[in-house]
């Protein structure tokens, strides 16, 4: 059986891969650019809005969603880079050259997995900080003023928005090991964010509220809420049940694929 290197060394040599392929490194800039300026563009057009709001639109407004609210188009981005970092291998058969290197396919797929979560989670993080501040400028003396960091579940909800982003991508990179394909995989993803929401709304409205709550764009917008509501009265679970359900979904999609990766030739 081939040495397998240590770890931290496969960490180093991912890390080098994720950096140098053009590919990732666009997708997390596209990232960080869409969570900043679509908030900013939010931000501007509910601001000219908010005069002609009746009481129950003021009401549900949470500043904080309207501030981070790129990160709705941010997750097509981080899901595209989670599943790049695998099917881009597959794509080229480089992943031969890879496995022959590190035979240890666990080992290869938890340094991927490192990589990945570390750069999506401090790109993230900067991006959704940026977009705050952005808000707290776009919103100053208005009815839909921002609240400083240090208030109720403001700094909670920033967080955890880079927290959605990061586990999103680790949802794509799950996707990419169970399918090997990068179209294939990238249009699972868009299809489970664009289409489900579609087809669970022909269901019954009496179905709706129960499955909504589930879907991974509702629960992103959960964690980052500080009231509880989402706007238009959508039912949600709590901040950390959301997160936890979305984790779930994470380990059980790389569960998957970890197991496929293990069992299948290269």
């Amino acid at each position: 059986m081939a040495h397998s290197p240590g770890l931290l060394a496969v960490v180093r040599s991912e890390w080098i891969k994720f950096r140098s392929v053009r590919s990732t490194v666009i997708g997390t800039l596209i990232m960080l650019i869409l969570t900043i300026g679509i908030g900013v563009l939010i931000g501007l057009a509910v601001k000219g809005h908010l005069a002609s709001m009746n009481p129950v639109e003021r009401a549900s407004l949470d500043p904080i969603q309207l501030a981070t609210g790129g990160i709705l188009f941010a997750q097509f981005a981080v899901g595209v880079i989670g599943a790049l970092v695998i099917t881009a291998e597959f794509s080229s058969t480089s992943i031969r050259t890879t496995l022959a290197a590190v035979p240890n396919r666990l080992q290869l797929i938890t340094a991927k997995g490192i990589v990945l979560s570390s750069v999506l989670f401090v790109v993230g993080e900067i991006a959704c900080f940026i977009a705050y501040f952005d808000g707290a400028l776009i919103f100053h003396g208005t009815i839909a003023a921002l609240p400083s960091l240090s208030q109720g579940k403001t700094l909670q909800a920033v967080l955890l928005g880079g927290v959605y982003l990061t586990l999103m991508g680790l949802f794509g990179f799950g996707l990419g090991l169970i399918l090997r394909q990068s179209a294939g995989s990238i249009s699972t993803y868009t299809s489970l964010l664009l289409i489900l929401p579609i087809l669970v709304f022909l269901l019954p409205s009496s179905w709706q509220n129960s499955i909504t709550r589930y879907e991974p764009s509702v629960l992103g917008q959960a964690m980052r809420s500080t009231t509880g509501v989402l706007r238009g009265g959508t039912p949600v679970f709590s901040t950390w049940e959301s997160a936890a359900i979305l984790a779930a979904y994470c380990v059980v999609v790389l569960g998957a694929g970890v197991v496929l990766m293990q069992r299948r030739d290269a």
